[in-house]
């Protein structure tokens, strides 16, 4: 007991710390974001649904990313496409080309969210201060800024308390899961806390609430899920092909050059909806659902989810979770749209769990979001028994992950691989 209260100071400091470090990243893309999509282009009498615009835009992104990653020392660390968010970490060289990279990726309207590239981050700072200063091992230090920076993403603790339940269940260490978690619970607290003291957005959003649940739901709901988890099991599996597909052609600059110029033709198709990470996005989704036919969430379906491959596969940095969930998000809607008396609450919340598992392989992070995400605890009871046979459907299923970590610093996590 007298460990965890003196480890609990360094683990709020990781925690304050990662919140800050994702406000000032997210701060310094909104800026420029601003720039990019409304300021500049009203000079040139467009605006950011003008074709030409989104299709330059994200090109020259792409060029961009591709020149730091190319020649700015450390290259941006590893390929997210590689990494899980338990490592391996970038050593602090790579820290600066990361930055900037993950701040263009943001601004210029690619598909990627910032968890891996935060989280890569927040581990290496935290361990280059810490390790000596503290004398905490490396190994706890990045748990709690993974920990930290899922606490500031989600805008609760809830969020990094699930992820961590598994992983911490599986080590072999006394002590009850409580005790175990009481660190990466402190971390993710004092992120959560200073991301809402900074106004930071949350993954929440409200809906009607689904009512009295009938039995007809449990089908449909599995339906909607299915289906869902389907996609992402078809995305993991074109995943490596197109990963290897763009480095074949060896030089970040040309296949991340051509990756934006892919992205640049999908944003014209799909409109800038289906641009950028999708948070904000998704909120506009169920703003007015109605608004869109079910055509039109077909459309953003599909093309957001070749915009997330396309972008992990071409060399930018970035994580996919924002992205499915804006997926799982329209896919929900679709079937709410297609599916008589399917209420909208429970088909958004099981089109976000069917892809979030599929994609995470972890039963309580798509659970905590698909509920989260509709803001209605209503569904947690159905969505608990769909969950089972959707389970069944992807544990088998292709990784949406292209090759095993490099050698580096990463948490143990014997039981579950995160990919996103």
């Amino acid at each position: 007991m007298k460990q965890l209260i003196v480890l609990s100071v360094p683990a709020v400091a990781i925690g304050i710390g990662s919140a800050l470090v994702l406000w000032t990243v997210s701060s310094l893309a909104e800026l420029l974001e601003g720039f990019l999509w409304t300021t500049l282009p009203a000079s040139f009498g467009a605006d950011e649904a003008t074709p030409w615009w989104i299709f330059t835009v994200l090109t020259l992104t792409g060029a961009a990313i591709g020149a730091v990653v190319w020649l700015v020392p450390g290259h941006a660390g590893q390929d997210s496409a590689t990494t899980e968010l338990n490592g391996p970490f970038p050593g602090l060289k790579a820290l600066p080309s990361l930055v900037i990279v993950v701040t263009l990726s943001l601004a210029g309207g690619v598909s990627l969210g910032p968890e891996n590239p935060i989280i890569a981050i927040n581990a290496a700072l935290s361990m280059a201060l810490l390790a000596r200063a503290a004398r905490v091992p490396q190994q706890l230090i990045a748990a709690l800024a993974i920990a930290g920076t899922i606490g500031a993403l989600f805008g609760t603790p809830v969020a990094a308390a699930l992820v961590f339940t598994g992983l911490v269940g599986a080590m072999k260490t006394g002590g009850s899961l409580w005790d175990r978690l009481f660190l990466p619970l402190a971390s993710a607290g004092a992120g959560a806390a200073t991301m809402d003291l900074l106004g930071g957005s949350k993954m929440s959003f409200e809906l009607e609430p689904m009512g009295t649940l009938e039995p007809i739901y449990l089908l449909t709901g599995l339906v909607v899920a299915a289906a869902s988890a389907l996609l992402g099991i078809a995305a993991a599996w074109v995943f490596p092909h197109l990963h290897r597909a763009f480095h074949a052609l060896r030089n970040p600059i040309i296949f991340t050059t051509l990756g934006g110029m892919v992205l640049g033709v999908l944003g014209i198709l799909g409109g800038p909806i289906t641009l950028f990470k999708g948070l904000e996005q998704t909120g506009e989704l169920l703003k007015d659902p109605s608004a869109y036919s079910p055509g039109q969430l077909a459309a953003f379906t599909g093309i957001k989810v070749v915009a997330m491959l396309v972008a992990a596969s071409a060399g930018f940095r970035g994580g996919r979770i924002f992205p499915v969930v804006f997926v799982g998000t329209a896919l929900g809607l679709f079937g709410a749209a297609v599916i008589p008396d399917l209420p909208i609450a429970l088909a958004v919340a099981c089109g976000v769990m069917g892809i979030v598992l599929a994609a995470t392989r972890d039963g309580w992070i798509a659970l905590f979001i698909g509920a989260a995400i509709v803001g209605d605890t209503t569904v947690l009871a159905p969505l608990c028994l769909i969950v089972l046979p959707v389970w069944l459907m992807v544990t088998k299923a292709p990784e949406l992950v292209v090759s095993p970590p490099a050698p580096g610093v990463s948490v143990p996590n014997p039981d579950t691989r995160r990919k996103l």
